[in-house]
């Protein structure tokens, strides 16, 4: 089997991870040039293309499996890290910018539990890279080898991965109080809800929908939209008065009781099982990661 030179690994995951050579470049601290070089004598070991050369640059099929072995290699020398660390403190100098460890999580549990799980993992230096994406497409950042776990709707284990249930968390239709009192005054109903503007995350986010036909009985429901890319971005965006939005109690759940939101529907709620998923490694840092999203999630969602 080929052993890869790991500077020249984590040379292609920086033009990946940054979308170019300049920004590799800077990150790496070298020449445009010296990062040229190391993809080139990558490629000729490897023998095929391992980048596209577009804006922004994207890994070919063999950059992907060569991207997700040096993203397992990060995992095994943070570990290596960690247990050097206990055993003499004064030994590791923290770790590196290029070895960051790459989760994909949705934004609702971003805005809600998942950042309390990881904080202590974070003030330990744990070099966390937390990307965020709809719960429904999370998984595909895993699949790809792009992250090392992720938080999704999907339960079927991924090849090479286990799963791990979390819980289910709810999801609730809210106004702010003025517009509900002067637009909605019977509340959300099958009669007005296509006169209302919801406020969605993005165009993935199908969420809305799912909500108004569970609320009302219907197969088909066609809503006008618009889209605040941010959970806590639809949450001001209601504040303000924009529409309806359908988004995490937990997240809205202080701002009910304070009287500055409403629940529209209160017979209608979307519960979401949420799993986690992670390389099949045995990782004491992946898990420290399991172990930490699984306790916050036992305490913030419902029982799966």
């Amino acid at each position: 089997m080929q052993s890869f030179d790991p500077t020249a690994l984590e040379c292609l995951a920086a033009i990946v991870e940054e979308g170019g050579f300049d920004r590799a470049a800077q990150r790496l601290s070298i020449t445009q040039s010296a990062v040229s070089q190391r993809l080139r004598a990558l490629e000729a070991q490897v023998g095929t293309v391992l980048v596209v050369r577009s804006r922004p640059v994207r890994p070919t099929a063999a950059g992907q499996l060569l991207l997700k072995h040096t993203r397992q290699m990060r995992l095994l020398r943070a570990d290596l890290e960690r247990d050097l660390g206990e055993l003499a403190p004064s030994s590791t100098g923290g770790a590196r910018e290029e070895e960051r460890i790459s989760l994909a999580v949705n934004a609702d549990s971003i805005a809600t539990w998942a950042l309390p799980a990881l904080d202590a993992l974070a003030r330990q230096g744990l070099p966390l890279e937390i990307i965020t994406d709809d719960q429904d497409f999370t998984h595909e950042w895993l699949r790809e080898g792009q992250v090392l776990g992720c938080v999704t709707t999907v339960k079927q284990a991924l090849r090479g991965c286990k799963v791990q249930a979390l819980g289910a968390m709810h999801y609730i239709g809210v106004a702010q109080a003025a517009y509900a009192r002067e637009r909605l005054p019977q509340g959300l109903t099958p009669h007005n809800f296509r006169d209302t503007p919801f406020v969605a995350f993005n165009r993935k986010d199908d969420m809305q929908g799912e909500y108004v036909g569970r609320a009302f009985g219907l197969k088909r429901v066609s809503l006008h939209q618009l889209f605040v890319p941010s959970s806590e971005g639809q949450v001001r965006a209601v504040l303000a008065g924009w529409g309806v939005s359908v988004v995490p109690e937990l997240l809205v759940q202080g701002l009910i009781a304070q009287g500055e939101l409403v629940n529209v529907a209160p017979q209608a709620r979307v519960p979401v099982q949420l799993y986690w998923h992670c390389w099949n490694l045995e990782s004491v840092v992946l898990d420290q990661l399991t172990a930490a999203l699984a306790q916050a999630a036992r305490e913030s969602l419902a029982a799966a």
